[in-house]
């Protein structure tokens, strides 16, 4: 099976196309398949049309010389690797504090390097030349690549001393204002550039994620962290050299360090190690903040052929951790949804370990419409999480106010046919706190009626209800199509 692997920035573009082993995924059924067998990379850059292209030499060469003169470039300490003119088929030369060239060979057999052009033919070297913003994303493509652990596994990159005869302590700082899109290999330079000054302060670089294709577990690659083969004095400046180290086939995880996050897991892999949410109350909260997510984000919902059908791992607070397709078909056409977008991001939340997780059966339809349902189905009837309003004569006057308010705001003569039914929920003072659609229909012309502008007035969006500890009395609110409003106190989920 062909896969694609794509690292994107605002001016750099990273995409590899490669295959699977055979062995390994014979042996091991991956959520998302590990690409070991690079067969096209293609590095695209704005400003120019024809992408950067060629085999695994081409990109083994690219990562290389990316880093050794972002090192150089940070440290301003010379960078041998970043010199390496005679056998590297990528180069990159300083012009100036703001332009880099960038130059690429072609290899003929017998070892020999010629200089071709963008066509492919034997006359000159391709030279782009690169402003510093275009280079830091360039940097950051990179760094995504690395952090990705399902992809050429058995490139690593490792931070290597560079010789002590290259240091000179004595030469000034660089000044420079670094673009805020440095990535990991870039920070981890900076600030062992720096470390000169007293006191060193070295922090280490947060784990880049990157959107991902197929169906997937949020998760960061162990080997992207940056490791020193020694304790560099202050003579000694450390430089980021790609290593390559086989990695063996039996290994699908690594055992995570303090400062790494757990490697990538099959997702039933991931729920026989921690507890399942089966409690339908909390299900039917999760059910709704998952359609909150996803139904937004799903921007292009024309051209799907057939429904798309995935069965997504959602923690206790509503992150989406993982996603399964349960067909080839949905596989294939896994981009087409918003999934590989909404994953987690394992530097601003902490990473799932012993914390229950639910799943649900997120159907995307090919008429455009989003279905979300427990993946079991509820075990009993669910009811609504969190405190509740129960004094009768309270309630009787929360009700009156709730249809007042809806009366006065519903304007729009109704183009639906069947009633639209919602429950809606109010605080102590009668202002809208919750509304959550209770049919197909509802979902589909909840624009028609005014509860979205009522909560977007009062909590700035209309997309998820805020996190509200305080008491609330609950209705059922139906919208009928000759125009007729009834609203009357929840009796619970039917």
């Amino acid at each position: 099976m062909n896969i694609q692997r794509k690292y994107s920035l605002p001016n750099c573009t990273l995409l590899l196309e490669g295959l699977s082993d055979a062995a390994r995924a014979a042996q091991f059924q991956e959520l998302r398949p590990a690409l070991s067998i690079l067969v096209n990379a293609e590095c695209y850059l704005s400003g120019y049309t024809q992408p950067l292209s060629g085999g695994r030499e081409f990109f083994e060469s690219l990562v290389r010389a990316v880093s050794a003169y972002a090192q150089e470039f940070l440290s301003n300490v010379y960078h041998p690797q970043a010199h390496n003119f005679e056998s590297e088929l990528v180069q990159i030369q300083k012009i100036d504090n703001n332009r880099h060239r960038l130059i690429v060979h072609s290899e003929v057999p017998g070892g020999q390097i010629v200089q071709v052009n963008s066509y492919g033919n034997a006359k000159q070297s391709l030279q782009i030349d690169l402003n510093t913003v275009q280079l830091f994303d360039l940097v950051e493509a990179v760094d995504q690549f690395f952090a990705d652990s399902q992809t050429l596994p058995e490139l690593s990159l490792e931070l290597q001393p560079v010789p002590r005869r290259y240091g000179n302590t004595g030469q000034a700082l660089v000044k420079q204002a670094l673009p805020a899109s440095v990535g990991i290999t870039s920070l981890a330079a900076a600030a062992i550039a720096f470390a000169v000054i007293p006191p060193p302060e070295v922090r280490p670089p947060e784990p880049t994620t990157q959107n991902r294709s197929g169906s997937t577990i949020s998760g960061v690659n162990n080997s992207s962290t940056p490791a020193t083969t020694s304790s560099p004095t202050a003579n000694e400046q450390v430089a980021a050299t790609p290593t390559f180290t086989p990695t063996p086939i039996a290994t699908t995880t690594a055992n995570p360090t303090p400062t790494t996050s757990p490697a990538i897991k099959d997702l039933e892999a991931l729920l026989n190690t921690v507890p399942e949410i089966t409690d339908a109350s909390q299900l039917r909260a999760l059910n709704r903040q998952v359609y909150n997510q996803i139904n937004p984000a799903w921007s292009n919902r024309l051209g799907l052929n057939q429904d798309l059908v995935f069965r997504v791992g959602v923690a206790a607070d509503g992150a989406i951790v993982g996603y399964k397709a349960v067909n080839s078909e949905s596989n294939q056409a896994v981009d087409q949804t918003p999934l590989p977008n909404l994953l987690y991001n394992p530097a601003n939340r902490a990473p799932v370990s012993n914390e229950p997780v639910a799943q649900f059966r997120v159907v995307f339809t090919k008429v455009g419409v989003l279905q979300v349902s427990p993946w079991r189905g509820y075990t009993k009837a669910p009811d609504v999480v969190g405190s509740k309003i129960t004094d009768p004569n309270q309630v009787t006057q929360l009700n009156q106010k709730l249809y007042d308010t809806i009366r006065q705001n519903w304007r729009s003569t109704p183009s639906f046919q069947r009633d639209l039914k919602y429950r809606v929920a109010v605080n102590k003072d009668g202002i809208i706190a919750d509304y959550e659609p209770l049919n197909q229909m509802a979902f589909d012309y909840f624009r028609e009626t005014p509860l979205p502008q009522m909560f977007q007035s009062v909590y700035g969006s209309n997309i998820a209800a805020p996190n509200n500890q305080e008491p609330l009395a609950h209705f059922q609110v139906i919208f009928q199509p000759n125009g007729k409003l009834e609203v009357m106190p929840w009796q619970g989920y039917q």
